[in-house]
């Protein structure tokens, strides 16, 4: 994974090989799709030869917004598989468009069109629902394909129900398939689901087979535990009956936080045994459904056959036996730790809601803001929900969890597995997986069911909402919404949060403050956020609001439309009441504002000196303070402290010298100083390329236009007519940029470069020589360094970097800096840097030619990657680890069979922490649990908020969605939270290489061309015949 790069018009190597006849494509093409596809949720299972004939005749589209890709009854042509973006399955009944509805979405990582395999029409209309990127096979292509590899294409298929049946080896013909019939879970003798009381459908949902990985674990850790606490296992008396071969739960919680640091809390412990209870590995003697850290009895599956143990101990261990446990007792623990937080919340969800304690509502609460088909909720009714959701499980594929024509009851959310859609007569309309939802539309209307949801696989997990549930949560949420109305529209909306509801409903009276913003017009929300301040406590959820509001009002409230609006809120006068009490809401008024104005000016810091408008409006309101000061003498309290930050910025804003940037986002001595931010006004020494590879340089601001860029250049050739500017990479990638484009100097790839060139020059643009990188590795220099000095050294350096990200900056970027006319330099630098570490490893590796002195380099950056973990450089830690599994490296099995075992678990420990699977979990479980100062892995920050961003409008009937902004603003505070504390690690021992280690991880030089690594990747190691 490569870190998302902030000049987003540049077409990828593999959409460019895409864009290619299947005829003229080149075997490194082949490779460079292949690579790509391998992470595409859909395909990441396929077989590698099966794939390589979908990247032989598949091509690239994107749609925008609102573009129908065929209409229901057309004859089909192409089969399609989602590989961004989401699309609308629309059917009528009456097979008009205008009375199509909308019976599901198809997401990112579906697939659809399958039809065009019997030459049947389309069984729906397909409408983008945002901007989307697909995977296209044409028809002939695509029945090749399957007459080959049938047996492949069932991970990427939506089979209608026939190929869900075993043995099943080619798709059922349409007529057919009215005829199949389904019997629902309810009605069926065999089936169990859990839709029951937990404890009734115990067996339902306990494996009936362990897996043997997870028998495996179960026996070493009885081993364990006979080996270290025999006592532990044995028979035990209650109320007269003997149990054979017990364990006690809060002994078995002891023992395992005992054998690991990592388990660092009973409820962690908790989870890790309830994953193996839920495999029947380990069992309640009542068959109980749920471990609990109590004097209860549990025994493992080896001690549960009663009729043949005699009572008394266990027999003892073999020697071997201890030995084997002891020594795979620390991984098996890991898998529990992996395998613990999900088990740990289905057990939770399988409580009665009723029963569920309040530190359970909030695990359920965090699960709930990571699921993509939620994202568009309020917290209020994320809260709501998180108290009425059921956790539903079916066991086996193919079955009907409701049927069309059906009363909805329920609305469903999918956990894990998948599920078809289908409508009579006209079969499978498309498959949803993890994170989508259906059956809401069916509840909303009232209505019948408009489709059948059959299930695709076996084993699928489900979140249920009950149609009372639904209904209440919809009304309640109406019940506690308040419209302010002025000339017939609404202009604020507030709502009742859910402390204040919980206290209506106990007798308690719930203020006026306890109502928070959801949507407004920019003035009200302001005005509202003013009258709810408290002067005196900190910590208030007005309090939160303000800083959120601070944090997000540059995307609906820009500086020059906020300046004002506070100079007329301080001058604001009480119309009516006696003169003490206009007095004091003066005074109160003006209170409030100044605090504001110094929250405001603190949080942008220098970058308010960039803003004429800002430091006039500083000014401004310094003097109109200073003025009040004398009748109102309590404005004094906060006077100095307002002199002192308007000081700052104006005397700094006026004093402050451009300086010029030397170098400063490729190569120079500057880097070997230590990093501070950079400011749009800074200014950059930069070349700008020729056809000819002759150059300029320039002198601009980093936050120049490319109409500024462009003047410069013309002063330097004495013309700028019809020239453009132009970004080429190493690869050849071209990105023409257009005149209003800002910071187009920081929105290179690390070795990408500018040229100026007319339009009729563009297609003879070639890189320059120094765009190629390095054409040996650094290893003779880089052997001798330290792992550890290497890793403090990268922290230093990235520390830096990241320090110099304002959380604005963030804003910037996911709402679109050439929109907001605003640079995301550093930002820009950090992600960067990220893509930097990464292919540093890439080169590295493949320019060793000795594959002894590769295999050592392996060693060396996993312990480069341990080392940085263990400074929480998340950030440096998983580009390492990226560098590691790109297919360049990745894909040189010699080098990797002679990696020793020790290293190739260190290297898997870190895979297992970079997996992307539920919402990349994993990670977000190990920075729960770290202390400040951290150094995020920020592409995954960005893919946070492009979350919130995409599945959120700004706009909702003209009114600012601030429960977005409040969402934002939530992850703002993450970084905040990670730079809380100074980065202070133990330096390591100065020695004379001090000064060139500094300088060699903080100048990589790197070869940033896939092409060229997989041909230097090949080179080293040939594909075998």
């Amino acid at each position: 994974m490569v870190a998302a790069h902030s000049s987003s018009s540049e077409p990828a190597e593999w959409i460019i090989c895409l864009d290619k006849r299947p005829s003229e494509r080149s075997g490194e093409d082949i490779n460079t799709v292949l690579s790509h596809l391998q992470n595409v949720k859909l395909f990441e299972k396929l077989h590698p030869t099966f794939l390589q004939q979908i990247c032989l005749c598949c091509f690239y589209e994107s749609l925008e917004k609102g573009i129908t890709l065929y209409r229901q009854g057309d004859i089909g042509t192409n089969w399609y598989a989602v590989l961004s973006g989401s699309l609308d399955v629309k059917v009528s009944e009456t097979s008009r468009y205008q009375d199509a509805v909308t019976i599901c979405t198809l997401r990112t990582g579906t697939a659809f069109g399958e039809s065009i395999l019997y030459d049947t029409p389309r069984h729906a209309t397909i409408v983008t629902r945002e901007f989307s990127e697909l995977l296209r096979i044409e028809q002939r292509e695509f029945r090749s394909l399957w007459e080959k590899y049938h047996q492949c294409m069932a991970g990427v298929l939506a089979p209608p129900y026939g190929v869900m049946e075993a043995g099943a080896d080619r798709m059922p013909d349409q007529e057919k398939m009215s005829t199949i019939s389904f019997v629902s879970p309810s009605k069926h003798p065999d089936q169990k689901s859990l839709i029951d009381s937990p404890a009734k459908a115990h067996n339902a949902w306990i494996s009936q087979v362990p897996s043997e990985k997870i028998l495996q674990a179960g026996k070493i850790i009885r081993n364990a535990i006979l080996s270290t606490a025999p006592h532990m296992i044995r028979d035990r008396k209650y109320h007269l009956k003997t149990y054979r071969q017990c364990c006690v739960g809060t002994e078995l919680v002891d023992w395992q936080m005992q054998q690991n640091s990592c388990v660092h809390s009973r409820l962690q412990a908790v989870g890790m045994w309830q994953a193996l209870l839920e495999e029947g590995v380990l069992n309640h003697v009542d068959r109980e459904p749920s471990f609990q850290d109590k004097y209860l009895f549990y025994r493992f599956l080896d001690d549960d056959d009663d009729d043949e143990k005699e009572a008394g101990a266990p027999s003892l261990l073999r020697e071997e036996e201890s030995k084997e446990s002891q020594e795979e007792l620390q991984d098996t623990l890991m898998l529990l730790m992996q395998m613990g937080p999900d088990a740990y919340m289905r057990m939770i969800l399988r409580k009665d809601p009723a029963e569920r304690t309040e530190e359970e509502l909030e695990i359920i609460y965090e699960e709930l803001l990571h699921i993509k088909a939620l994202a568009h909720l309020s917290t209020t009714v994320k809260r709501e929900l998180m108290g009425v959701l059921i956790f539903e499980s079916h066991v086996n594929a193919g079955t009907v969890l409701f049927s069309q024509g059906e009363e909805g009851a329920s609305w469903y959310i999918i956990l894990k597995g998948s599920v078809n859609v289908v409508i009579y007569g006209k079969g499978v309309v498309c498959t949803l997986h993890d994170g989508d939802d259906f059956g809401k539309l069916a509840l909303v209307n009232d209505a019948p069911r408009a489709a059948s949801i059959v299930l695709r696989e076996d084993n699928c997990h489900f979140l249920r909402v009950d149609k009372e549930d639904f209904n209440r949560i919809l009304r309640d949420v109406e019940a506690n919404t308040v419209r302010l109305k002025e000339h017939g529209q609404d202009v604020l909306v507030l709502e009742k949060s859910l402390s204040s509801s919980r206290a209506s409903t106990q007798g308690a009276s719930s203020s006026h403050h306890k109502y928070k913003v959801m949507s407004g017009t920019p003035e009200k929300i302001l005005e509202h956020l003013l009258e709810m301040m408290r002067m005196d406590c900190q910590g208030s959820e007005s309090d939160a609001s303000l800083d959120d509001f601070v944090l997000t009002h540059c995307v609906f409230m820009p500086n020059a439309q906020l300046c004002p609006a506070l100079i007329a809120h301080y001058h604001a006068q009480a119309s009516q009441g006696s003169e003490q009490e206009k007095l004091d809401y003066t005074l109160n008024n003006k209170r409030r504002v100044i605090r504001l104005v110094m929250q405001w000016a603190a949080l942008h810091g220098d970058q308010l000196q960039e803003e004429d408008v800002s430091v006039a409006f500083l000014e401004d309101f310094l003097m109109a303070v200073s003025n009040d000061a004398k009748p109102l003498p309590p404005l004094n309290e906060q006077l100095t402290e307002l002199e002192k930050l308007v000081k700052y910025n104006t005397d700094d804003a006026s004093h402050r010298k451009h300086k010029v940037l030397l170098r400063q986002f490729s190569t120079g001595e500057d880097k070997l100083h230590k990093c501070q931010p950079i400011k749009s006004d800074d200014e950059i020494l930069f070349k700008v390329f020729c056809c000819d590879h002759t150059y300029i340089t320039i002198r601009a601001p980093v936050a120049a236009s490319v109409r500024d860029v462009m003047d410069a250049v013309a002063d330097k050739l004495g013309s700028a007519d019809d020239l453009l500017l132009v970004s080429l990479s190493s690869a050849g990638d071209k990105v023409t940029f257009k005149p209003t484009d800002v910071s187009v100097f920081s929105s290179l790839t690390i070795n990408g470069r500018l040229f100026a060139c007319r339009k009729d020059q563009l297609d003879i643009l070639t890189p320059v020589a120094e765009q190629e990188g390095p054409s040996a590795g650094s290893l003779s220099s880089f052997e001798w360094m330290s792992s550890k000095d290497v890793a403090y050294h990268l922290t230093l350096y990235d520390w830096e970097l990241f320090n110099c990200v304002h959380e604005l900056e963030l804003i910037y970027h996911i709402f679109g800096r050439q929109h907001l006319k605003k640079s995301t330099v550093n930002l820009d630098l950090f992600l960067r840097r990220f893509n930097e570490i990464q292919f540093w490893v890439i080169t590295e590796v493949c320019l060793c030619p000795q594959l002894s002195k590769r295999v050592q380099l392996l060693k060396k950056f996993i312990k480069i990657a341990s080392h940085c973990k263990d400074h929480r450089n998340l950030n440096a830690c998983f580009a390492i680890v990226m560098g590691l599994s790109h297919p360049a490296v990745s894909r040189l099995s010699q080098t990797w069979e002679k990696l020793p075992g020790k290293f190739k678990k260190f290297h898997g420990e870190f895979e297992k922490l970079m997996d992307p699977s539920r919402n990349h979990r994993a990670y977000r479980l190990t920075v729960a649990k770290l202390e400040p100062p951290i150094i995020p892995f920020m592409p995954l920050l960005i893919k946070d908020m492009t979350f919130t961003h995409e599945g959120n409008k700004t706009f909702i009937d003209n009114l600012v969605n601030f429960e977005k902004m409040r969402m934002i603003a939530n992850t703002l505070k993450i970084v905040r939270n990670c730079r809380s504390q100074p980065f202070s690690p133990e330096s390591p021992h100065t020695n004379k290489n001090h000064s060139e280690m500094r300088r060699y991880v903080r100048h990589f030089s790197v070869i940033d061309n896939q092409k060229t690594l997989t041909q230097l990747s090949h080179g080293l190691e040939p594909r075998r015949s």
